[in-house]
């Protein structure tokens, strides 16, 4: 999973792809926090599926909090593709969202 962490830190500005598509924004310390972006923050166990130059597909499991299955297309550092799925709180989501670095991350 090299290829996520040469991301470029800072503030990521994440839109959901489609006609008025959601936008949030988040710190980047790591490219390898957008494997979890629904499942933020929890330890979970995960196995990688794919490992190529400019892309990884991550399975990954929350004990008891849910799971999913993330795959993340690098375009440049500071551009990526990241299609997600799975089960959060009990309830399905699908995530497809494009990432674009868009400066530092405020303290």
């Amino acid at each position: 999973m090299g290829m996520l962490d040469e991301l470029d830190h800072g503030a990521w500005e994440l839109r959901e792809r489609g006609a008025g598509g959601a936008v949030h924004r988040v710190c980047l310390e790591n490219g390898r926090q957008l494997i979890q972006l629904k499942h933020p923050g929890l330890s979970c166990s995960s196995v990688v599926v794919e490992d190529e130059a400019n892309s990884v597909t991550v399975q990954y499991t929350c004990r008891g909090r849910g799971y999913g299955r993330t795959h993340i297309r690098r375009e440049t550092n500071r551009l990526v593709q990241i299609e997600s799925q799975g089960i959060v709180n009990g309830l399905p989501f699908l995530l497809a969202e494009e990432g674009r670095k868009v400066g530092s991350c405020r303290n």
